[in-house]
Parts: C-alpha cells; structure tokens; sequence
C-alpha cells in the first residue's frame, strides 16, 4: 500500500439505526440530573407514526460519508457480525465509497443495532454495543486518523492506535469521544487526549470529562486544550459552537432560520466536516463555518448522513 493512499481513515463502531417517529410522549426537566428526560405512559400501547432503518450508521462511519463527499480518499476500520444487518452494512458502505479492506466481518457474531425514539426534533436512542476482538490493522499512513465511539471495554484498542500513531507522527489525529469514551473521563484515556490534533464534544461532555462544573463554553474549550489536545472545539446547542485554537476562541453562532426535523449527527457532521476543511487546506475559523453549514444540512433530514454536503 502507497503510504499515502489515504487522505481520511475513520474508526470506531458501526451501527444500524432504527428511527421510531413518535407523538404520544412528554418531556420534563429533571433537576436532579439538569437534564430533560422523555415519558412514556408504563404499560401501554404507544402508537408511532412510521420507522425508518438506516444501516451503515455510527460517529465513525458518519465521519467517513461526510469525508466521501467532500472529496478525500476514505477508508473505515470497523467491526460487524456476519448476519444479516452486517451485510446491509456492507452495500451501504460500498453505496457511500468508502474502502471496506479494514471492515472485520466476525464469524457467528451479530451486528450493533440501536433504536432510536424520535420525538419532535429530539431523539433518545437506545444503545448496545457488541462486544467484538477489536485489533487495529495496518492502515499504512493516512493524513488524518479520525478516532471515534468504540464499546465499553476497548481501552486497549484504543492504546494501540495511539501507539501505531506515535510511530508515525506525520499522522494527525482527531478525537470525537462517544458515550463510553466520555463516561471514561480523562485519566483513562490521558494517552489520547496528549497527542490529539482536534478534539470535539459538546458542553455537558466536556463538564463530565473534565469532572467540572462550569458554564463558560469558550472557558471549557480552552480547558480542553489544556489537557492535551491543539484545538480543541465544545458545541452548545442553540448556543453555536466555541474553538480554542491555542491562542483565540473563536464563537461559531447556530445559523438562523434552519428548520429542524430530527436532530441525530448533528455533532458527527460538525466534527467531521471541520476535520476535513482542515485537510483540504482551509484556517480553522473557515473549518468552524465549515461545520456549520453541513450540520444545519443534516438536522433537516432523517439520520447522520442523508444532509451530508
């Protein structure tokens, strides 16, 4: 392999997500926990409107179609079982053009399929994770390593991307943690964060990494810098997003007037994109704009990847 046949290598788990559009439901702030939560009547039959599956999803393969489409040569290293969700996987990858080489398809195992509650622009999503032998392969040396959710018990794994990187410092690699990656906080995953070129995740991640309590989104961006990462960008909801660069925050306000339908990788879109303006040469205010605009794209569709520009 041409150690740089790669402009953009993805990893992380990959999912089939199944969208459950409902309407009988409430939703009420908790204040023991400062956050919403959604109710559904206990023992009834809730009726939904429609479903919509969508295979192929996940933080790392969003990142991956995002990185199609604009351009850069993709590959996915990924795990799936050999059922029939595994090969509907597989069509949706070939479907996007993303090189496959580095999917693990596992003998006997199922794939990961998620659930996800859509109400009103919100989802809920309800998550498993299959437990597979996770083994990084030889991906030669891509421009970027785009590192993202991974199951509860892959901490090893994880190290050994970390240490295929550190062996080949022309790579450059960008951190979007999932939730068992945020639930881990920093001193579990230290050796990340140390030698990341972007890291991104939204306000209350950043609170619960961090283990703090403040409410500053710029304040917590660079915060993040200071444990490791050069660039470090926190998003905020309706709030926009912040990036400290090292030197700057930079203030990336939501844009106006985008009518949102369902709000699943909105954070995916934003992440990825930026990492990818990045690789096409562009100055990290430019990459933050960058995100933006494809993640007011993707919350007018159904799922991760069907608003990817």
């Amino acid at each position: 392999m041409n150690d740089q046949e790669f402009d953009f290598v993805s990893t992380g788990d990959i999912v089939t997500d199944a969208f459950i559009r409902i309407q009988q439901a409430s939703v009420y702030f908790d204040d023991s926990c400062h956050c919403e939560k959604i109710c559904l009547e206990n023992g009834a039959k809730i009726p939904y409107e429609f479903t919509k599956v969508v295979p192929g999803s996940g933080n790392a393969p969003n990142a991956a179609v995002s990185s199609t489409r604009l351009g850069l040569k993709t590959a996915l290293v990924t795990n799936l079982g050999d059922d029939d969700n595994g090969k509907e996987i597989l069509k949706a990858l070939e479907k996007n053009k993303i090189d496959r080489q580095f999917v693990n398809v596992h003998e006997g195992k199922a794939s990961n399929y998620h659930y996800v509650l859509w109400h009103k622009a919100r989802r809920t999503i309800l998550i498993k994770h299959q437990e597979f032998d996770y083994t990084f392969p030889d991906i030669g040396s891509p421009r970027w390593i785009y590192l993202s959710s991974v199951g509860e018990k892959t901490v090893d794994y994880q190290k050994q991307i970390i240490e295929y990187i550190k062996e080949r410092p022309n790579i450059k690699l960008a951190f979007q943690p999932g939730t068992f990656q945020v639930k881990l906080g920093y001193e579990k995953l230290k050796f990340i964060y140390e030698i990341a070129e972007i890291f991104f995740c939204n306000k209350e991640e950043a609170q619960l990494i961090l283990k703090t309590d403040e409410q500053n989104t710029g304040s917590l961006a660079k915060e993040m810098v200071a444990h490791g990462p050069k660039i470090a960008v926190v998003t905020d909801g309706s709030q926009g997003a912040y990036m400290f660069d090292g030197k700057t925050v930079w203030h990336m306000p939501a844009l106006p007037d985008v009518n949102i339908l369902e709000s699943t990788g909105a954070g995916d879109s934003f992440s990825s994109t930026f990492t990818i303006a990045l690789a096409l040469g562009k100055r990290p205010e430019e990459a933050l704009l960058w995100g933006a605009i494809n993640s007011a794209n993707v919350v007018q569709h159904v799922g991760a990847q069907e608003g990817l520009l």
